[in-house]
């Protein structure tokens, strides 16, 4: 993450049932962790992923022999790029700094890390 420049970091809590936001379900997890890259200041090494428009306004990357989920495109950010932290070669690198959609965090998921959270 230091030669890096992320715009954001955070770990997205959403499972209400509309189209759009099908993030942590399409995971599997109680929440996700991104970090957003502007555009041009990155780049794939190795096979470019496969991908496929999840909504209206975005695009999902994905690794087309295994499945997981490299990174998502959206209008609502049109110069950056979100990445999985969780696909860093050394993910424990990454650290998020808010928590978002925390009012629909699952009630049984308990955080202590005193990130903020909107």
């Amino acid at each position: 993450m230091s030669t890096l420049n992320p715009l954001q970091l955070f770990c997205a809590h959403r499972f209400i049932g509309r189209k759009d936001f099908v993030r942590c379900r399409a995971t599997a997890s109680a929440f996700t962790s991104f970090f957003g890259i502007a555009n041009g200041q990155w780049s794939w090494t190795g096979v470019a992923p496969s991908g496929y428009q999840s909504s209206s306004s975005v695009w999902r990357d994905f690794c087309a022999t295994c499945g997981t989920q490299m990174s998502y495109h959206s209008d609502k950010f049109p110069d950056e790029t979100h990445f999985y932290a969780t696909t860093l070669t050394d993910p424990a690198a990454y650290s998020a700094t808010e928590h978002l959609h925390s009012a629909e965090m699952l009630p049984w998921l308990h955080l202590s890390d005193g990130l903020p959270r909107r």
